[in-house]
């Protein structure tokens, strides 16, 4: 494998350096508050929506729907087909409600239909989530990026790291925005790039690429049969619409976004642009597999088979001994642009959380603008170190990844179960919710830690398949609170006035 060019450096220095440049130019408008946070609520909806799919799309996506494609089929490519759904719920009903409260956090209204534990519950279940997200995205891409360039993983680690805790703790949600940008146009050019080198690689071109995926079942989206124990089409298509409802109607990384669009039907617009770009540019990720499937069946010495056995480290693999000087710095810089504007979100949206839920809410309800903003920078340095930290931790414990995917999944599914206990039961009331996410969490946390019961008590093990733990512990949640609601046979106080939580349709999609 060589080592990355001088030419590839100069790119990828010059890539860093103009979104930290871009970072701190547009910083200098980021003087209260509300700048801050939700960009002064003034960006173009076109804008917004790229931030939308820039978030959406880590590294992790970029490295491992290769993978996914390379060693089987198209099958997670129907998490994607649901994602029009999710969009239409969220233009619909999700987008005019969290624009007529006006509150930049997304769980401030959860105190408002059960109580002050529902909101620091909330919160705390995302900042958990984000800091673990951000932790796995900055290690992962630095064990791919580490053979790529000859750095070492802790030093790619702290280079993710410290370029976006800069424009990010300068510029606010709007740098976060035109960085994002600009990182997702980068990311689309460096796949269009491997996927017209793959189809083009091959002796026989496009067409030979299509013959050797046909004729292995490369484009199947996976068994029709209704089994709950197997990723199949079903299985994963109900995984896609509960994550992707999940995301945009409870992620505060989403929902913060809404605010900082002009109007509300650009709002709509931007939930709809960063949804749809997402379909085909995941089909890109995941036609890059296939045709890394189909170029090595060509020319099998080319792929050592260490590298084989590790399906994610084919696409690295390829970047490293296949794309011509030059080309290579734009698809690592790619690499580094998913991973850094999924970052720059969690951070900026994780200090909104923090100041707007924990620290105005229990601490300074009438903090001047001046200690707001002191909090902003102060809480997004300390959550984008945190973030590093947790990355260099998993280092040393190579069992802490697995630790925090099940950690994520049990607080993910708790909040998306309260946040429709909330919206469809409107007889439940705190007492009901209390209940209904302890069994949810109880249920979530036994799907997701059981699959490392011993042998001994292997009957006590999640016979279902992984994918459907957030699609049963969220409707545990909801049946048993609205259950526990109707045996109380009392109705919530918010829930019977037009003000309360239930969320109300907008005009339209």
């Amino acid at each position: 494998m060589r080592q990355i060019e001088g030419i590839d450096i100069a790119i990828l220095g010059a890539y860093l350096i103009g979104v930290i440049g871009l970072g701190l130019w547009v910083g200098r408008k980021s003087k209260t508050s509300e700048q801050f946070m939700a960009a002064g609520r003034r960006m173009p909806w076109w804008a917004a929506g790229l931030s939308i799919f820039g978030t959406y799309v880590s590294s992790i996506t970029f490295l491992a729907l290769p993978s996914k494609a390379f060693s089987g089929d198209w099958n997670v490519f129907v998490f994607s087909l649901a994602i029009p759904l999710a969009a239409w719920v969220a233009a619909k009903y999700f987008v005019p409600f969290y624009r007529s409260t006006g509150a930049l956090s997304s769980y401030q209204h959860l105190e408002q239909r059960f109580g002050p534990w529902a909101r620091t519950y909330a919160v705390a279940c995302y900042l958990l989530t984000q800091l673990a997200r951000m932790g796995t995205i900055m290690y992962l891409v630095a064990l791919a990026l580490a053979p790529l360039t000859g750095w070492s993983v802790p030093a790619l680690i702290l280079l993710t790291g410290v370029a976006v805790i800069i424009y990010t703790l300068v510029g606010g949600m709007e740098a976060v925005i035109w960085t994002d940008v600009i990182q997702s146009i980068v990311l689309i050019a460096g796949s269009i790039c491997c996927v017209t080198i793959l189809a083009f690689g091959l002796p026989g071109g496009p067409e030979q690429l299509f013959h050797i995926a046909v004729q292995h079942r490369k484009f199947s989206l996976g068994s029709l049969d209704f089994d709950l124990t197997r990723s199949t089409f079903w299985v994963v298509l109900m995984y896609g619409i509960f994550i992707n409802l999940q995301n945009f109607g409870i992620d505060q990384s989403y929902v913060q976004r809404y605010h900082t669009a002009k109007t509300e039907a650009a709002a709509k617009r931007s939930v709809w642009l960063g949804a749809l770009l997402y379909l085909p540019v995941s089909a890109l990720f995941l036609f890059i597999g296939t045709g890394l499937f189909a170029f090595y069946t060509t020319k099998p010495e080319l792929l050592p088979q260490t590298v084989a056995a590790k399906p994610d480290s084919v696409f690295p693999h390829f970047i490293a001994t296949q794309l011509p000087v030059g080309l290579t710095g734009l698809v690592i810089a790619a690499v580094f642009a998913a991973a850094q504007s999924t970052i720059s979100s969690s951070i900026n949206c994780a200090a909104t959380l923090l100041l707007c839920d924990i620290y105005k809410r229990y601490f300074k309800p009438d903090a001047t603008e001046r200690q707001a903003m002191r909090f902003l920078w102060t809480s997004s340095l300390i959550v984008g170190i945190a973030g590093v930290g947790i990355a260099l931790a998993m280092m040393r414990v190579k069992t802490a990844l697995d630790a925090w995917w099940a950690l994520a999944s049990i607080f993910s599914g708790g909040m998306l179960g309260l946040f429709l206990l909330g919206q469809l039961a409107k007889r439940a009331n705190a007492g009901a919710a209390v209940g209904g996410v302890f069994v949810g969490v109880v249920t979530i946390a036994w799907m997701s830690l059981s699959r490392n019961l011993p042998d001994s008590l292997a009957p006590l093990r999640n016979p279902l398949h992984e994918y459907t733990i957030i699609v049963i512990g969220t409707l545990t949640i909801l049946l048993v609170g609205a259950g526990l609601s109707l045996l109380s046979g009392h109705r919530s106080k918010d829930a019977s006035t037009e003000d309360g939580w239930t969320i109300k349709s907008g005009s339209g999609a």
